[in-house]
């Protein structure tokens, strides 16, 4: 209830200030559980992920340091997210969400870089596939970068890709997760040129500091 409320919330508020978000592929979008997976480009991306995603509800990790605020504990914990030691994950970041995704009723957002600004694939995400069974689902976000040009109506794109089913079989060590990781980043170039041929990601952080 309070998950569909705040989705709902999160709705509105995006339509007003912006009124030109375009979600695209969600036929591809398979029944029951899966993780989302694309590159962490604004702290908004998410969002618009499990907007885009609707009607399945979505848990996210959240780093455990925002759940010591009790009003911050309440939000997150009712918008199905768990919290996790980033410095020190612990067998919970692995068991909590491939518990749920195996029920079904839940889906995950995930970013497999782990930070906005960081490129590099790490394996958290193929190992919850595939021990919950499910699949990955590429995705990607193109649109403003920061919460003040959003206001700028300018075009807010989510697009998924096929998803990406791994094999029981395939052993997770360096070469099976070098594996899937080239197949999440050849999907996630493909879901680029798709909605833009032209489009170059721009770290804001790296021009920022190039300035």
């Amino acid at each position: 209830m309070f998950y569909s409320f705040m989705r709902g919330l999160v709705r509105v508020i995006v339509a007003i200030i912006n009124g030109n978000t375009h979600y695209q592929g969600r036929e591809k979008l398979p029944e029951g559980g899966y993780v989302l997976v694309g590159p962490h480009r604004t702290w908004f991306d998410p969002l618009l992920y499990a907007l885009a995603g609707s009607p399945m509800q979505f848990s996210f990790m959240a780093k455990e340091e925002l759940f010591k605020n009790p009003i911050l504990r309440y939000i997150l914990v009712h918008a199905n997210a768990f919290p996790v030691d980033r410095k020190h994950p612990g067998p919970s970041a692995i068991k909590t969400p491939v518990k749920f995704l195996r029920k079904g009723n839940l889906s995950l957002i995930m970013f497999p870089s782990g930070t906005r600004h960081s490129q590099e694939l790490k394996g958290g995400a193929t190992v919850i596939a595939k021990m919950a069974g499910v699949p990955l689902v590429p995705t990607v976000y193109q649109g403003p970068l920061t919460f003040k040009r959003l206001f700028s109506r300018k075009r807010v794109t989510v697009r998924f890709g096929e998803p990406i089913y791994i094999d029981r079989k395939l052993k997770l060590d360096e070469a099976g997760q070098k594996k899937i990781e080239t197949q999440m980043l050849t999907a996630f170039d493909e879901l680029d040129q798709q909605i833009d041929p032209n489009f170059h990601y721009i770290d804001p952080a790296e021009k920022k500091h190039a300035n």
